[in-house]
């Protein structure tokens, strides 16, 4: 996930882009911005690289183990056939 010194940033830089006018009240439409940042970012369920990781070399040793099992299956299925051919 994002870290709290690029939501930082980002909400840094987007006060930034405000007009003169509002250079009072920079500070606060900072931590508006840093707020709707954090909401947005909590609302889309993001993992961590860490996470993605793991979950992807253990969907990797699923994927080796179900060719594996489905390998099995089929040299069974033939053994079988070949068994029940021969009377």
């Amino acid at each position: 996930m994002i870290n709290a010194y690029s939501i930082d940033e980002l909400a840094q830089r987007l006060a930034a882009l405000l007009p003169p006018d509002f250079a009072r009240t920079k500070a606060e439409m900072t931590a508006t911005f840093r707020d709707a940042l954090q909401a947005g970012l909590r609302k889309l369920d993001l993992v961590t690289r860490e996470e993605f990781d793991v979950q992807r070399s253990v969907l990797a040793r699923t994927r080796e183990k179900l060719e594996a099992l489905e390998r099995q299956l089929l040299a069974l299925e033939q053994s079988l056939g070949q068994t029940q051919a021969k009377p």
